[in-house]
């Protein structure tokens, strides 16, 4: 019997030894062929124009192509449930966005990931302010001014989002919650429509990422009331903070980052964390990334770890307070 055990033993071993040298060979040698880097949204939006601007820099670093696959679907989740399925070798790669990683796990109870237990971050990519935006006939020329009219008529005003659940939907929720003040949610399948019927004049008020909304507010067709961010938007640098507006503790900023899936060897993430990092320092890509209203992030994949965690709990809290339902 002991002879048997002894020989059961060995074999555990050798195969345990086996992995974990095939897995460091694997990681030495990365990467050794092209990398997809998975975007859940179609072509031409925020996502896939940021995932093609850092792919070209990250393949410039690592020697590889990284090519940009778009899973477009169910407001990213077919591409981030296809990604936390994927083998963790470091070869498919997601880059998430606010709502993919840190809203939609607690918008979709039956969502088939969990952004924590299924993903290794990578890398904060970029970070993004919002724009409130009002049609130029409302009388209000300060966000002040837009909740002072609130509070005068509440549920009278009307503001439009890109869907029951957004970024731009929660951002609203958490401003009414801090200021006390009530208005009418107005969804749209995306914040193009949206736009489209501030413009007609049939609301009082759009949030929508900057780069959505700035050449309507340089062409004077809206008028921009605040950014979210901490500091204001070199693409809108006329248009003041909501905390300068007189609400400090009103600052959301839209985001970016690269996951990979768990289990992916920690040398990999490193040497693409590197990698990442290193095409965000291009003043090229900044600048290229600045004109989408954009910041570089970059960072380590610990503080991203770190970030998403508090982004998880923030906006986990925003769905449950609001009753945020999907449409």
């Amino acid at each position: 019997m002991a002879p048997l055990l002894a020989r059961r033993l060995l074999r555990a071993v050798l195969a345990a030894t086996a992995l974990c040298c095939g897995a460091a060979a694997t990681a030495q040698g990365y990467p050794d062929r092209p990398i997809r880097m998975i975007v859940g949204f179609p072509p031409g939006g925020g996502v896939d124009i940021t995932a093609r601007l850092l792919a070209a820099g990250m393949t410039k670093v690592l020697g590889q192509s990284i090519v940009v696959e778009n899973r477009s679907g169910a407001a990213g989740n077919i591409a981030t449930e296809f990604v936390a399925k994927a083998a963790p070798d470091g070869y498919t790669i997601l880059m998430g966005n606010t709502g993919s990683l840190a809203i939609n796990p607690s918008l979709y109870p039956n969502a088939a990931y969990d952004t924590l237990r299924d993903f290794a971050p990578v890398a904060l990519v970029s970070t993004a302010p919002l724009a409130l935006v009002v049609h130029p006939s409302v009388p209000a020329r300060t966000l002040k001014e837009f909740i002072d009219m609130a509070r005068r008529d509440p549920g009278k005003l009307s503001f439009g989002t890109g869907g029951s659940g957004s970024i731009a939907h929660l951002t609203m929720e958490l401003l009414m919650m801090q200021t006390g003040v009530s208005m009418l949610h107005v969804p749209y399948r995306g914040g193009t429509p949206a736009i489209s019927d501030l413009v007609a004049g049939q609301l009082q008020m759009v949030v929508e990422g900057v780069p959505l909304v700035s050449p309507l507010v340089l062409a004077g067709k809206l008028r921009a009331l605040a950014v979210t961010s901490a500091h204001r938007s070199p693409v809108l640098p006329d248009v003041p903070t909501a905390v300068e507006a007189g609400y400090p503790d009103f600052v959301v900023t839209a985001w970016y980052g690269i996951v990979a899936p768990k289990g992916t060897p920690d040398t990999v993430v490193q040497k693409l964390n590197a990698a990442a990092n290193q095409a965000l320092a291009d003043p090229d890509l900044r600048a290229k990334l600045a004109q989408q209203g954009s910041d570089p992030a970059g960072g380590t994949p610990g503080a991203f770890a770190d970030h998403l965690a508090r982004e998880l709990a923030r906006w986990g809290q925003a769905v449950k307070t609001s009753g945020a339902k999907v449409q």
